[in-house]
């Protein structure tokens, strides 16, 4: 006779109270505690073993519940898969699936520690976080980032894209950045809804519609005799910075992380290490007179391994500290950075020096790849003598500064020639320190 399945009615398993085992057939049990509690199991036979399997409580698996599910477990077991081994997988699966849910914020978060050690410019390591946290956290920082759309991507971005053009341009490139690490790491699949190039391009008003180059201001070099006189007359470790950044042409960056080590007073040459240059190659200055006299200067009060160090011993001056100088002095609409223009100006106009030796005097990376290809050198010795006329030029005086460029044959070189000044010699002693 064959054995009888569904022996169990809903009465007979909401009444039953005696600890033991209720056969429904078919090995589907409802297993009844010493306490009252109530179960249902499966017992099944695969391989030559006996195995048991909970399906659930009885509060809350009902009887015709527990026969549909013990039929499926059934079917498994016909077709050779344990159902408990299965169950174990897939938990496992889901637990990893678990595992690997991030948010837009954890995943940024994680780059930004990831990457910032190869940022060399404080500053930019700083927007990073603080971007994100201003223009993007807000609108899908908590959301998984597997979920990030194009949608909220152009939520995000649209609110800044016309009043804030340049910073609305680095923070899609931020937003890419991440979304193609979280790729990567396996966090996300598809395309990067924050690519610009065939995709966000058709969505937003491209940069030549509503982004205008800020150029930073500039100090016309025909006004700098005048300039460099009243700054020769402040006081403090930021002016004299101020000074040596324009005799050198450098970046604020470059100066204030300065160091001794990277001076040789021998050779009157400053070697700027790649990982404090912008383009991430070595950079030798030339160091004519008058920046030699700021480091002689600085030397005598020397503290700690940076040139220009402010009151905290062994720290350099703040990336402020040149601005703040310009504005006691006035100059609002001035920037540090804005005397390399000056510098560009002055040698493109004044001056019969090559463009090249310009544009290597200021660490510019060649764009053509052709040339940068060819170009070997530094061309040291031409921007050695461009930056003693620079140096020159910057020490004359308001009434003697305009500047006749000379040919190559009155300067007495050959090739591409310099520009050479005679103003009266620049009166170094007792400069404020």
């Amino acid at each position: 006779m064959a054995k009888a399945v569904e022996r169990l009615t809903a009465l007979q398993a909401k009444r039953a109270s005696q600890p033991g085992l209720l056969g429904d057939g078919k090995g589907l049990y409802l297993r009844v505690g010493e306490g009252g509690a109530k179960s249902w199991v499966l017992r099944y036979m695969l391989d030559g073993r006996a195995r048991e399997m909970g399906l659930g409580s009885y509060y809350d698996l009902s009887l015709a519940e527990a026969r549909e599910r013990a039929r499926g477990f059934r079917k498994m077991v016909k077709d050779g898969v344990d159902p408990i081994d299965n169950r174990r997988a897939e938990r496992a699966a889901r637990r990893a699936e678990r595992a690997k849910v991030m948010t837009f914020r954890q995943c940024a978060e994680v780059y930004v520690k990831a990457h910032q050690a190869g940022w060399r410019n404080q500053k930019h390591a700083a927007q990073w976080p603080s971007t994100l946290s201003a223009y993007v956290y807000p609108h899908f920082g908590a959301l998984p980032v597997q979920t990030i759309d194009t949608g909220l991507v152009t939520k995000a971005l649209e609110p800044i894209w016309l009043e804030k053009p340049e910073t609305a341009g680095r923070v899609r490139g931020r937003i890419e950045s991440i979304l193609d690490w979280a790729t990567a790491r396996g966090y996300r699949e598809g395309e990067n809804p924050a690519r610009w190039r065939g995709h966000l391009e058709n969505l937003l008003p491209r940069k030549s519609k509503v982004w205008q180059v800020e150029h930073h201001p500039a100090l016309p070099y025909a006004e700098l005799g005048i300039f460099m006189a009243d700054l020769r007359q402040q006081n403090g470790i930021a002016a004299r910075a101020l000074e040596f950044t324009i005799l050198t042409a450098a970046r604020t960056g470059e100066v204030i992380g300065a160091r001794w080590d990277e001076i040789n007073f021998t050779e009157k040459l400053w070697v700027v290490p790649s990982a404090r240059m912008k383009a991430g190659q070595e950079h030798r200055v030339p160091l004519p007179p008058a920046p030699l006299a700021i480091l002689e200067e600085m030397r005598a009060i020397r503290s700690g391994d940076f040139i220009f160090s402010n009151s905290r011993v062994g720290q350099p001056i703040s990336n402020m500290a040149m601005t703040m100088t310009l504005r006691r002095m006035g100059r609002f609409g001035l920037t540090v950075h804005g005397f390399r223009s000056s510098f560009r100006d002055w040698a493109a106009e004044r001056t019969n020096f090559a463009r090249e030796v310009a544009e290597m005097a200021l660490a510019h990376t060649v764009s053509d790849k052709v040339e940068a290809a060819y170009r070997r050198g530094d061309l040291y010795r031409k921007r050695a003598q461009l930056m003693a006329a620079w140096a020159r030029f910057c020490s004359a005086s308001a009434v003697t500064s305009e500047v006749v460029a000379l040919s190559a044959t009155q300067t007495g070189q050959t090739g591409t020639g310099g520009a050479r000044v005679a103003p009266p010699p620049r009166n170094l002693q007792g400069l404020p320190r």
